[in-house]
């Protein structure tokens, strides 16, 4: 008997308390066949990544798990003001396609720029959006949120600064970088995690290495000229 993919959750809504439900995908059936050096997965079956987002069907108020749990006044007058007032009922609770996907994640980014939610929430949407665009081959698109998302992961960095827990952050800087034609750049930030002494993600520290001889290799194909720490010895 095949398993079916989504099972339900309950919750309760920042802004309006109401409960409501949304699907999840089950834990057991998460398993990405390939998965992108900037981390964006794929899936054989139902991708996961089409239900990160969770929308309030009575009011509209769209988050993730790493939204905040509760709106201060100004929040909820923003969101009253901005997109609750406007909200059409309507339900994302079940099944979603990748256009309903792509429908639940700009009403997050959206609800999150409107109550001024933390910045690292903000990135990592526009950097979901850009997947989404990349499942799809639609390039232009998914190169414009890239970029979005890569100035968003720069304000996390200049808030939050340079720790051993934010080796992931820098890695993911550099990689959009490249991602978006920024070379020399990347190698920049490549460079912070491969010689941070006080970085020990070993994960992180490979990932930047391998993606630092693939930059190589693209600078070299398109003639630009190499930066001294990328010279090989003569």
């Amino acid at each position: 008997m095949e398993i079916e993919p989504l099972y339900t959750i309950k919750l309760n809504c920042a802004y309006c308390s109401e409960e409501y439900q949304t699907s999840r995908v089950r834990p057991s059936l998460k398993k990405a066949v390939r998965t992108d050096s900037d981390f964006c997965c794929y899936y054989k079956n139902e991708n996961p990544d089409y239900y990160v987002v969770r929308i309030c069907p009575h009011c509209g108020f769209a988050s993730t798990e790493h939204s905040a749990d509760q709106l201060n006044d100004a929040q909820r007058a923003q969101f009253a003001e901005k997109i609750g007032g406007r909200w059409e009922k309507r339900n994302y609770g079940g099944q979603r396609t990748w256009k309903t996907a792509l429908e639940t994640y700009k009403l997050a980014l959206l609800c999150a720029q409107t109550i001024g939610e933390k910045e690292r929430v903000i990135a990592s949407l526009l950097h979901h959006i850009a997947w989404l665009y990349r499942y799809e081959a639609m390039e232009k698109e998914e190169l414009r949120f890239l970029s979005f998302s890569l100035e968003s992961y720069i304000k996390v960095y200049e808030l939050e600064g340079v720790g051993p827990n934010n080796a992931k952050l820098l890695y993911l800087i550099g990689e959009l970088h490249r991602r978006t034609g920024n070379f020399h750049e990347a190698v920049r930030w490549y460079s912070r995690v491969i010689n941070d002494k006080s970085i020990i993600d070993a994960a992180i520290i490979r990932a930047c290495r391998e993606q630092w001889t693939v930059l190589r290799e693209q600078m070299v194909a398109k003639n630009l000229g190499l930066p001294e720490e990328m010279r090989e010895p003569s």
